[in-house]
């Protein structure tokens, strides 16, 4: 507000200067100048009737002569001042004009709107910085569940598509630096309704400073970013951002699974993909070769990957310092058939188009194709609005580093229980268990969408639970009872149950529940909706636990003693 102040009274002080002086005079003028009253005898106006009429006069409303008829000399004196006022006015007015129009002008209008609405919020709410294709994504996914958010991005385009997403809840905007100390400041980072801060933009430095700045001055506060280079990555993680998404490593890890657990890879595909692929599309496991086309980013990290899984490669690039003297490597980009034979392209089992151009990685898939067609096909898409032409190109994977960030952005915040999961199913078990889990899934929800909560035996997300005077067999096949109907069971399974330190993957509906626990469920989003009801109503849980339905409202209680009268 300050600046605001002080950028008006910066570019309007000279037109105030000019109307100040201008009305002096005017009064002055007035005030010397000697009249005569209604009986002809000498009278001078005084200060207060001379302001009065040049008020009137300068605004050219026109009251008349006050309080008696000017002499000559009056009327010159107010002639001179009719023209010189209205000039002022003239003057004043472009000058506030062109204020309002000043670009600058605007943005601190729109910073103290924007601020102004943030610090009125009083729902839970993300602050987002960076609407891109990630942003814009996280956004949506938010809006969808009904979860609020601010979104502050350095383009004015960006920000302006936020009017046309016809999202679901009304999200703050501005544009600005978010990398800025006092622009996370406005956007909210210290609000007490502010629960996590998520790092998007396109820019490593600038992603680095906001989560340098938050994790500063509100340490509590849960910080996601994501990160294109190793060296931001290391230094994220070094003062403890709570997740570092680099969308290279993440879908490189993701792929791996499919050379030696295809189940595994659906598994981990449908607990982070909203839109995740039949089991039909499950890839058997296929020994082999792949051939990777670019060694940038993306193709060192599958290259890493790979090599540490023991997959044989062979890298494409157009790059001679790109080349490797400890692998099979060919110089070229991959779009000639002639580069693709020398690689040997009939006898690899995959083949990545990793390049940084959609319309090379294109070409890569369409002559690979023609020459090898078991070929099991990666492609990078780097641009979304060439989306529909890669969804037409029908590879079997598309890299697209906006919808990998969100999707592992999403799962970090409906639970943190869901990367332990997965990291533990990595770990300690095979595709055999994981082909038992897909088709208990696919029981469950079929081609439906899966989606994945957790549940904490708290008094703030289970107080219905605490409530129990009286010891109770509480047990996890208890949580998944229909509330309406306690006979059915919900269209959810138990993926974990975690007790301190340890974790029980895939634990059987018997396990009897203690204070502190969490659970991880995955099934439909409908479940989820039922078992909060149980969880947080003392009468739906006395239903779900005894088959009695329970009131402790005063009127329940008159027209049961009632009925037994």
């Amino acid at each position: 507000m300050n600046n605001i102040i002080y950028l008006m009274l910066r570019r309007l002080r000279a037109p105030l200067i000019t109307l100040i002086v201008v009305y002096a005079l005017s009064v002055l003028g007035l005030v010397l100048i000697p009249g005569v009253d209604d009986q002809g005898q000498p009278w001078r106006m005084s200060f207060f009737h001379a302001f009065y009429f040049v008020s009137f006069m300068g605004s050219t409303i026109g009251f008349g002569e006050v309080p008696y008829a000017f002499t000559d000399a009056q009327r010159l004196w107010t002639l001179i001042c009719i023209y010189a006022t209205v000039i002022t006015w003239l003057y004043a007015i472009g000058s506030l004009l062109a204020l309002i129009q000043d670009p600058a002008f605007g943005r601190l209008m729109r910073r103290r709107a924007f601020a102004g609405e943030v610090s009125r919020i009083t729902e839970p709410f993300y602050l987002v910085c960076g609407y891109g294709v990630t942003g814009s994504r996280v956004v949506k996914r938010l809006a969808n569940r009904e979860i609020r958010s601010v979104v502050v991005d350095i383009d004015q385009e960006t920000v302006d598509g936020l009017e046309i997403d016809g999202l679901r809840v009304r999200v703050p905007r501005l544009c600005a630096d978010a990398s800025l100390p006092d622009v996370l400041h406005d956007a909210g980072l210290r609000h007490p309704c502010c629960i996590g801060v998520l790092a998007l933009t396109n820019q490593d430095p600038a992603n680095l400073a906001v989560a340098i700045a938050s994790k500063l001055l509100v340490p509590a506060r849960m910080v996601i970013s994501r990160s294109e280079r190793d060296v931001t990555t290391a230094n994220l993680e070094s003062f403890g951002t709570d997740l570092v998404v680099d969308p290279f490593r993440a879908y490189a890890q993701y792929l791996v699974l499919t050379t030696h657990s295809p189940y595994m890879h659906l598994v981990y595909d449908w607990l982070l993909n909203p839109r995740h692929r039949h089991m039909a599309t499950v890839h058997k496991r296929r020994e082999g070769r792949w051939i990777i086309c670019g060694f940038g980013r993306f193709g060192r990290a599958l290259f890493s990957e790979f090599r540490d899984d023991g997959v044989e490669l062979t890298i494409v690039d157009e790059d001679p310092s790109q080349v490797r003297e400890d692998v099979l490597s060919v110089r070229g980009v991959g779009t000639e058939a002639g580069t693709l034979r020398e690689a040997a392209i009939e006898t690899a089992v995959g083949i990545v188009a990793g390049t940084d151009n959609d319309a090379d990685n294109l070409s890569i898939l369409m002559t690979a194709r023609e020459l090898n067609p078991r070929l099991i096909t990666v492609v990078r898409q780097n641009l979304s609005a060439n989306a529909p032409v890669f969804e037409s190109a029908r590879a079997d994977f598309i890299m697209e580093p906006g919808r990998i960030i969100s999707n592992r952005i999403m799962a970090q915040m409906k639970t943190p229980l869901l990367p332990i999961f997965i990291e533990h199913m990595q770990a300690e078990y095979d595709d055999v268990w994981a082909h038992v889990l897909l088709n208990r899934m696919s029981r469950v929800v079929g081609d439906r969408e899966l989606d994945s909560w957790s549940v904490c035996i708290c008094e703030e997300q289970s107080p219905a639970l605490l409530m129990l005077r009286e010891p109770k067999r509480l047990t996890l096949r208890t949580l998944a009872k229909d509330p309406r109907n306690r006979e059915r069971q919900l269209p959810c399974i138990v993926l974990m149950h975690r007790r301190g330190e340890a974790i029980d993957m895939l634990p059987g509906e018997l396990l009897e529940l203690q204070a502190g626990d969490e659970i991880l469920f995955c099934g439909l989003g409908e479940a989820q909706r039922e078992m909060e009801w149980t969880l947080k109503n003392f009468n739906v849980l006395q239903y779900v636990l005894t088959g009695e339905e329970h009131s402790h409202t005063i009127l329940s209680r008159l027209l049961g003693h009632g009925r037994q009268v």
